[in-house]
């Protein structure tokens, strides 16, 4: 088993940390999949009054940000005429500046204005009956892209150009994870693992002194496991072996079909999850080019031909250690 572990722990997280506490979850429904809590019960802990805190601050997200709903604050811009100015709330705001800043960095591999490319492929709340023609997607691409935005982070304020959709699937689950992390510590609740659908971040430390340890998702036999300690981390996973060739590239229309699992560690979710798209999106070698210049921790499969090949990036290749010294460090704390 090959261990991920961060240099340092956290010594603000020990104020709180309570030894021999049993760890519970609670799980629901959201975004299409299922978010997971689990966290140590103190003998304070308002279960229901958590539970329900979570459940409305995961509906606030989707009000805002959800392109399934017809009355969102994303399907209200969607519909606004050209040349409007559309305000934004301050969690769309956030997730908007993060989304436009990843999108120029990845030179357009991932972008949160092509709600017409995933509506044609049949991705979105939009039904598809076939794949689209070529003549489809070049119509969807002509209306689409970061570039037609304006945006305006002070005042918190986005121009409608004209038929420009957002989607903003790859970046939005993500802020939805941090934003529950947030909340749980803004309750009292600093140790934590926080997961939905599959985008982890991990707070503080298990009762038992050990990280919230997770598996980073892999395909069977194609690759080792890779274990991360989430201490004060997030964990973030594009790819298609999962839900399929699901992932689009803005710059020519058409699905990803390289890249099987694209996984990055960063200390934000939200963050992870824009790059994981985005990286996943670049062929294996821009794509290994724009880790390695972002700094990124990254543990990428990618099919070559006939085969699949396991790149890690130095970042992450310097979190790496042996199961035994790890287990040896977690006793000691």
């Amino acid at each position: 088993m090959r261990l991920a572990v961060p240099h340092e722990i956290d010594p603000g997280c020990f104020a709180t940390w309570r030894q021999g506490l049993p760890v519970i979850a609670v799980d629901g429904e959201t975004m299409g999949t299922t978010w997971r809590v689990r966290l140590p019960r103190s003998a304070d802990l308002d279960l229901p009054g958590l539970t329900s805190a979570i459940e409305g601050r995961l509906e606030d997200i989707l009000a805002q940000m959800s392109h399934w709903r017809c009355d969102s604050v994303l399907t209200r811009f969607n519909a606004a005429p050209g040349g409007e100015w559309v305000g934004l709330p301050s969690d769309f705001a956030l997730v908007m500046e993060a989304a436009l800043d990843v999108a120029e960095r990845s030179g357009g591999a991932f972008d949160p204005a092509i709600g017409a490319l995933v509506d044609i492929w049949g991705h979105g709340p939009v039904g598809a009956t076939g794949a689209p023609t070529p003549a489809g997607i070049a119509a969807a691409k002509a209306r689409s892209g970061f570039h037609h935005l304006a945006f305006e982070a002070a005042s918190r304020r986005l121009r409608q150009p004209g038929g420009l959709h957002l989607d903003l699937s790859g970046i939005a689950k993500g802020f939805a994870v941090d934003a529950l992390a947030a909340l749980l510590q803004d309750h009292g609740y600093g140790h934590a693992l926080v997961e939905i659908g599959g985008e982890l971040v991990g707070r503080g430390l298990r009762p038992d002194g050990d990280p919230w340890w997770v598996d980073l998702e892999t395909p069977s036999n194609m690759a080792a496991p890779l274990r991360v300690a989430l201490h004060q981390l997030a964990v973030a996973t594009s790819g298609d072996y999962v839900r399929g060739h699901h992932t689009i590239d803005p710059r020519s229309g058409a699905p990803v079909e390289h890249a099987m699992a694209v996984s990055v560690i960063h200390s934000s979710a939200m963050w992870a999850d824009a790059w994981a798209t985005a990286l996943s999106v670049h062929a294996p070698a821009s794509m290994r080019t724009l880790a390695v210049r972002e700094g990124l921790r990254v543990r990428a499969l990618t099919r070559s031909g006939a085969t699949v090949e396991e790149w890690i990036s130095p970042a992450l290749e310097d979190m790496l250690v042996r199961e035994d010294a790890s287990q040896g460090a977690a006793r000691s704390r």
